[in-house]
């Protein structure tokens, strides 16, 4: 195995890395040369609580291993705090290369018994705070014309998952945000990619198991998908080996990488005198009817045992 450091010297912020899939991402960029910027709470799965160890173990441990790491522990969920993870990387290295979008919570609850509050908590750290974050570190990237971003999405955003209005809108509005930047920060050598990863962590515990399958499927991802699995890929879209990569959304799960499709038309009608309901019902329906996209979740779609 190569012993090349793809992000040597650069500066990485990473939300989230106190624990799981944030802390593999963590260690493995310092391990690849980076400075890294462990930014947690520290909060339980919810978002309830605070504890500042949690980042201060993560820099502990890159420390032990010679690396360098900084913890920071300000929320996402609010633009000015959001911006002090970027403004502490820049104070503390004296630049900012890339950023990975990876903290998060869970309020799941079946849609039509949610609250306004498990909603806004749940857009507020995910959603928001990709943008709060992304957004401080943009005018360090436009002026040194070079960075990159990670954001993490999900299936329940891409496919759908029962209990998860708030955290699959989330999700699937940050790759709606990330093709935006990739679009508009191209021009200053910036570029913007999605993973949608698949691995077992606090938050994929904490899914309900009401049914033996439901359960199956948690201890299959607690035996087969480690969240290191995932971090070399997120390494290698902020490393310059991903130059050429921009505005794209993947999957990763245990040793396999899927890209993913993006809307695009696949069937067309037309009709020169217009349309009524009753000739879409007639016409329309019946041609794209075989094309309709079922009602899958995330298991239905990667239906098969990790490889």
């Amino acid at each position: 195995m190569s012993n090349e450091r793809v992000l040597e010297d650069k500066v990485i912020v990473i939300t989230g890395a106190g624990r799981g899939i944030g802390r593999e991402f963590a260690l493995l960029a310092a391990a690849h040369g980076a400075k890294v910027v462990v930014n947690d709470l520290g909060t339980e799965v919810t978002g309830a609580g605070k504890d500042e160890k949690v980042a201060e173990q993560v820099v502990r441990e890159i420390r032990a291993a010679g690396g360098e790491a900084v913890a920071n522990t300000d929320s996402v969920a609010d633009y000015k705090s959001g911006a002090g993870i970027v403004e502490q990387a820049v104070a503390t290295y004296g630049r900012i290369d890339g950023v990975v979008n990876n903290a998060g919570i869970l309020r799941d609850r079946i849609f039509h018994k949610m609250e306004p509050e498990e909603w806004d908590a749940v857009i507020k750290v995910h959603l928001y705070g990709a943008f709060n974050v992304s957004r401080a570190a943009a005018t360090h990237f436009r002026k040194q014309e070079s960075g990159a971003y990670v954001h993490m999405t999900s299936g329940s955003g891409l496919f759908g998952n029962y209990g998860q209005a708030n955290y699959g809108a989330a999700k699937l509005g940050i790759c709606g945000l990330s093709r935006q930047i990739a679009l508009e920060m191209s021009r200053f050598r910036v570029r913007s990619n999605c993973i949608a990863p698949s691995a077992f962590s606090r938050m994929i515990e904490a899914i309900p198991t009401n049914t033996p399958e439901q359960a199956a499927h948690v201890e299959a991802r607690r035996r087969g998908m480690s969240a290191a699995k995932i971090a070399p890929m997120a390494i290698f879209l902020l490393s310059d080996l991903a130059k050429d990569v921009n505005g794209q959304i993947f999957s990763v799960r245990a040793n396999e990488i899927f890209l993913l499709s993006q809307p695009r038309p696949i069937r067309s009608a037309h009709n020169s005198e217009g349309w009524t309901p009753r000739s879409i019902a007639e016409r329309v329906l019946p041609a794209f009817k075989a094309s309709l996209v079922p009602l899958e979740r995330s298991r239905d779609v990667l239906s098969w045992d990790p490889i």
